[in-house]
C-alpha cells in the first residue's frame, strides 16, 4: 500500500499539468524579454557587419541610430524590470502563531506535512474568516529569500468551533499544498504573478500626498532644520519620478498579466486538485464532517459579525472574544435548528482552540483586527478634545451596558429629536382620549416602585410628573385635549403614530440623519468608514475594500425600517427606566430586551404595526402587561 505521498496516476497527470501552465507564464516573460532584446540583436550585427565589411560607411547612420534605440529600450527594460521585481503584493492581514504561543498547533501541522510528504509551512498565521490558505510571502522577508515554504493561514472560527480531529483533516488538502510550491518551475511562475499583480496595483494606486516637517515647511519655519529634513525632501522629490516609471510600467505589467492570467489560474487548479489527491488517504472519514463544519461556522460567524459585533464597531467599541462569542452562537444555533442532540457529543471532545497556550489573548488579537478589517481605524478627535484612543475593547458580560443600551439611548434620542423638529402633526384631543382609556393609569399597581430607573431632570419641559401628584404636566390637564405632551415620553410616540398626518416625514428625517452620522464617521457615533485607510502592517500596497472578509456589513434599510428601529428603541428605555427590564445579548440576533427573565421576542411586529398601519393597541396591552408606564420620562444620551 502506498504511502499519503505516493503518486497516484490522477495526481501525476494533474501534477504535469500544473508544472506545463507553469512553463507558459515563464514563456510570456520570456518571450517578452527576447522582444526587448531584439533591437541589441539588430545593432549587434550592424557592429559586426563593420567589422567583417559587409556593412559599409552608408550603414553608420543606421548603426548608431538603432544602438541608441537598442540602449534606450534596455535601459528601459532595466527599470521596468526591477520595478516589477521590487514591486510588494498585498499581504492579508493577520495575527501571527508563533511557535513558543502554540507548540500543540504546530506540531499537529509539522505532524500532517511529514504524513503527506511535503514540505511544512514556515509560518502559521490566523485570519478573522472562515478560510484558510496558503500564502507566499518571500516578498516580504529580509532578503527576498527564495523556495521558502509559504505561510499557512488558518479561519480562527475553526479553532474555536472545531475539534482538534476536525481541523487536522480541514487543514490536510491545504498543507498538502506546500509540495508544487517547493517545484523550482511554479514557484518561478508564482513569483512572475505576484510581480505583475504588484506593479499593477502600484501604477492604480492615487498618489499619495508628501508629508514634510510641518514646523519646517509652515511659515515662520527656523533657520536650522532638525535632522533628517534633507533626506525627506530627496524622498519628497523622487516620489513623482516614482510614479511615473509605474504609470509607465503599469499598462506592459498589465498586458503581460492578460497573457499569463489563464495559464496561472489552470496552473493553481492543478495544484489544488493535486494537493486535495495527495490529502484523500489522512483522515479520510472525518473530511465530510469537517466540511459540514466549515459551512456551520461560516453561517454562525456571519450573524455574529453582522448583528453583535457590528452595532459595537459602530460605537468605537469591540468584543474581544468574538471567537469565543462564534461557540455560543453557533451552540445557539445547532439549539434552535433541533441540532443540539447531536452536537451534544461532539462538543465533549477537545476543541482546536486548546492547541494555543493563550487562547484568550489571541481572541482578542483576532478580534481587533477583524474591527479594523470591518470599519478601519477609529476616526481622529479634534486638539481641544485630546487624544482618543482608537478603539475600546468590551467584554461579554458588559456588552448589554456599553452596546446595546448606549444604542437605544442614542436612537431614542434621535427619535425624539426629530419629534421636536417636526412638531406635532395636528391637534390630538381624539388620540389622546384614546390613549387615555387604553394605557389607564391603573394598569400599574398603585405604589409600585420604577425599578431601576432613571429619570431626566425633573421639570415640566421634561414630561415629569406633577409635584400634587397628578397627571403629567408640561400642557393640559390629563383626560382633557390639549397639546401634545413635552418630553420623551412613549405617551408622546403613540400619540404621534396613532394620530392622522402620517409619519413619512418623521421617517425621512430620521433617515437622513442616519446617514449624516454615517458619512462623517463621527466618534462616538457610527465610526469611521470602511476602507479609510490600509490596515497596519499590511504595507502601503494594500488597500482595504468595502467589504475586506467577502461579508456584509449591514443591508440597506428603508425608512420605515429605520423608523421602527427607533420606537423600538424608545420602548426597551422605557422598559429599562420603569418595568424592571434588561438589556441583554442574543448571539443570534444581537440586542435583545429581556422582561422578567424572558426575551420580549414578539416586541418587533408589536412596534411594526404601529409604525406601518398605526396599530397601537397591540403595543399598548403589551406595556401594560410588562408594566411599562408610557407617561414616564425615558432617560437618554
Amino acid at each position: 500500500m502506498r504511502g499519503a505521498g505516493g503518486l497516484g496516476p490522477g495526481r501525476r497527470a494533474r501534477a504535469r499539468s500544473a508544472r506545463a501552465h507553469a512553463l507558459a507564464v515563464l514563456r510570456v516573460r520570456s518571450t517578452v524579454l527576447a522582444l526587448t532584446l531584439l533591437p541589441a540583436a539588430a545593432a549587434v550585427i550592424l557592429w559586426a557587419g563593420r567589422t567583417t565589411g559587409q556593412f559599409g560607411p552608408g550603414w553608420e547612420t543606421a548603426r548608431w541610430s538603432v544602438s541608441g534605440f537598442a540602449v534606450a529600450v534596455l535601459a528601459c527594460t532595466a527599470v521596468a524590470g526591477l520595478a516589477i521585481a521590487r514591486g510588494r503584493p498585498a499581504v492579508s492581514p493577520t495575527v501571527p502563531v508563533e511557535e513558543h504561543a502554540a507548540p500543540g498547533l504546530h506540531a499537529l501541522v509539522r505532524d500532517l506535512a511529514d504524513r503527506l510528504e511535503v514540505p511544512a509551512p514556515s509560518a502559521i498565521a490566523l485570519t478573522p474568516d472562515c478560510d484558510s490558505w496558503l500564502e507566499d510571502r518571500t516578498h516580504a522577508r529580509a532578503g527576498g529569500a527564495r523556495g521558502a515554504a509559504p505561510v499557512l493561514v488558518i479561519g480562527s472560527p475553526f479553532l474555536w468551533w472545531m475539534r482538534v480531529a476536525e481541523l487536522r483533516a480541514l487543514l490536510a488538502p491545504v498543507v498538502a499544498g506546500t509540495g508544487p510550491s517547493a517545484h523550482p518551475d511554479i514557484a518561478a511562475a508564482r513569483r512572475v504573478v505576484r510581480g505583475l499583480d504588484a506593479a499593477v496595483a502600484n501604477a492604480e494606486r492615487p498618489v499619495a500626498p508628501w508629508s514634510g516637517d510641518p514646523a519646517a515647511d509652515g511659515p515662520g519655519a527656523p533657520a536650522v532644520r532638525a535632522p533628517g529634513v534633507c533626506a525627506r525632501a530627496v524622498r519628497g522629490c523622487a516620489a513623482p519620478l516614482r510614479r511615473a516609471v509605474h504609470r509607465a510600467v503599469g499598462p506592459v505589467a498589465r498586458l503581460m498579466l492578460r497573457a499569463a492570467g489563464p495559464h496561472a489560474a489552470a496552473m493553481e487548479q492543478g495544484v489544488a486538485a493535486a494537493a486535495a489527491d495527495r490529502a484523500q488517504a489522512v483522515d479520510q472519514g472525518l473530511r465530510v464532517a469537517a466540511q459540514e463544519q466549515v459551512g456551520l461556522a461560516y453561517a454562525g460567524w456571519d450573524r455574529l459579525l453582522t448583528r453583535v459585533a457590528l452595532p459595537a464597531w459602530r460605537l468605537g467599541l469591540w468584543p474581544t472574544r468574538l471567537d469565543a462569542g462564534v461557540v455560543s452562537a453557533l451552540t445557539e444555533l445547532s439549539r434552535r435548528d433541533r441540532l443540539a442532540a447531536g452536537f451534544t457529543s461532539r462538543l465533549g471532545e477537545r476543541p482546536a482552540c486548546d492547541l494555543l497556550k493563550e487562547p484568550g489573548s489571541t481572541d482578542g488579537a483576532v478580534s481587533l483586527l477583524a474591527a479594523r478589517l470591518f470599519l478601519g481605524p477609529r476616526p481622529p478627535v479634534p486638539a481641544a478634545h485630546g487624544a482618543a484612543p482608537e478603539w475600546t475593547p468590551v467584554d461579554w458580560a458588559a456588552y448589554p451596558e456599553e452596546v446595546v443600551d448606549r444604542i437605544w439611548r442614542t436612537e431614542a434620542a434621535r427619535l425624539f429629536a426629530a419629534l421636536d423638529a417636526l412638531g406635532s402633526p395636528e391637534p390630538v384631543g381624539a388620540s389622546r382620549s384614546a390613549a387615555g382609556a387604553a394605557a389607564p393609569a391603573s394598569a400599574v399597581p398603585a405604589g409600585r416602585p420604577s425599578k431601576g430607573s432613571a429619570f431626566a431632570p425633573s421639570s415640566a419641559a421634561h414630561g415629569s410628573p406633577s409635584p400634587h401628584g397628578g397627571g403629567p404636566s408640561g400642557g393640559a390637564p390629563a383626560g382633557e385635549a390639549g397639546p401634545e405632551w413635552a418630553g420623551p415620553t412613549l405617551a408622546r410616540v403613540l400619540d404621534r403614530f396613532t394620530a392622522a398626518g402620517g409619519t413619512d416625514a418623521l421617517a425621512a428625517r430620521i433617515s437622513a440623519e442616519v446617514a449624516r452620522e454615517e458619512s462623517a464617521g463621527a466618534p462616538g457615533g457610527l465610526g469611521a468608514s470602511p476602507g479609510a485607510e490600509p490596515p497596519p502592517g499590511t504595507g502601503g500596497a494594500h488597500l482595504a475594500p468595502l467589504a475586506p472578509m467577502g461579508l456584509p456589513l449591514q443591508p440597506p434599510r428603508s425608512g420605515k425600517e429605520l423608523l421602527a428601529d427607533h420606537v423600538t428603541a424608545a420602548v426597551c428605555c422605557a422598559a429599562v427606566d420603569t418595568a424592571g427590564a434588561v438589556p441583554g445579548l442574543d448571539w443570534l440576533d444581537g440586542p435583545a430586551l429581556y422582561v422578567g427573565g424572558e426575551r420580549a421576542g414578539e416586541l418587533p411586529a408589536l412596534v411594526l404595526a404601529l409604525v406601518e398601519d398605526g396599530e397601537a393597541v397591540g403595543l399598548r396591552d403589551w406595556l401594560a402587561a410588562a408594566g411599562v408606564r408610557p407617561e414616564k420620562p425615558v432617560r437618554l444620551v
